[in-house]
């Protein structure tokens, strides 16, 4: 007995309505863009610079109590959170202190971490220094810059993979669903005001490949039925494809989403970011393979008859119409 978690042969009209969602797509691109520009983003250390402490005591937290005395040794913008986790003991109270790097200093020093230890350890004796991470504001600057180059050089190598694989209206279409994913995934970043670090790019680049292994199984099938049903309108033909990649489609993000799941909760809260990013990415990733690519494939259109060769702007929305289709 297979397990099975859509039907064998589906009949969905993915189309129904694609101007409706395509258009609901861009408006959600729009206000995510509009959020991170609002709002920003919870950049961690490695973005802003400064240093990180994380710390560890027998006794609960009191967040305020932690602030008051931090406030008083003069570090300038401090952030203190507790950490939460269920693999925790009742033992186990773990804070973050997030010290922004001053003007003209690269991080703070090790005599500065000794007294905000010694200064903590008066509020409670039993608390340490687990992990102490410095980033210096030239390092972090450089870490942006290498950051943004690295999605957009991921997003410049899949629109030329696609262009020569398909054809460049597959190129856009496919790329259209990247820039939606990411797009999206940093709107709920800025939204959550979940730390954004280097772990949430290497999600980002991460989602990218993801989403493009699924669009690329949904466009192969789309060129395989675009050959087998010639006559057909391209919007069936599409939806032919679609439902034909249902089954793999669902199952392969069913499973991911299982073993992401299992991560988000019993991975600790070291990862939370990263695995967070990446259970998002892969609900928007599966989303735009179906209703962004494909809307901006059969906006544009494609080729007919894949075995003849085209001229000028043949197999586009702006040539002239196919007989044969």
């Amino acid at each position: 007995m297979r397990l099975k978690l859509v039907p064998q042969d589906t009949t969905i009209d993915f189309f129904k309505h694609w101007k409706t969602t395509f258009g609901a797509s861009m408006v959600a691109m729009v206000l995510s863009l509009v959020v991170v520009a609002i709002i920003g983003l919870n950049f961690g250390i490695d973005f802003r610079g400064g240093t990180s402490v994380r710390t560890q005591a027998e006794e609960p937290i009191d967040i305020a109590e932690y602030r008051a005395a931090v406030e008083g040794l003069g570090f300038g913008d401090v952030n203190i959170t507790e950490v939460y986790d269920p693999g925790f003991a009742d033992d186990e109270n773990v804070a973050q202190i997030n010290i922004q790097a001053q003007e003209g200093q690269e991080s703070v020093g090790s005599d500065t971490i000794a007294e905000l230890e010694r200064t903590l350890q008066e509020i409670d004796p039993t608390l340490s220094f687990t992990s102490v991470e410095s980033v210096g504001p030239t390092v972090s600057g450089e870490l942006i810059q290498a950051a943004v180059l690295a999605v957009a050089a991921a997003l410049g190598a899949v629109l030329f993979y696609i262009w020569l694989r398909f054809e460049w209206q597959f190129s856009l279409g496919a790329v259209a669903a990247l820039v939606h994913d990411v797009t999206l995934t940093l709107g709920i970043f800025a939204i959550l005001q979940i730390r954004f670090d280097l772990a949430i790019i290497a999600a980002l680049l991460t989602i990218v490949g993801y989403s493009l292994n699924d669009t690329v199984v949904v466009f192969d099938r789309i060129r395989e039925n675009l050959v087998k049903y010639k006559k057909r309108p391209l919007k069936e033909v599409f939806n032919i494809s679609i439902n034909e990649t249902l089954s793999r489609t669902v199952m392969t993000s069913v499973t991911t989403l299982l073993a992401l799941l299992s991560l988000f909760v019993l991975g600790g809260d070291v990862i939370r970011g990263f695995v967070f990013a990446m259970i998002w990415g892969v609900i928007v990733g599966t989303y735009s393979s179906v209703f962004v690519s494909s809307a901006v494939l059969l906006f544009l259109g494609v080729k007919r008859d894949w075995s003849k060769a085209t001229d000028e702007a043949a197999g586009t929305r702006f040539a002239k119409p196919n007989k044969e289709a």
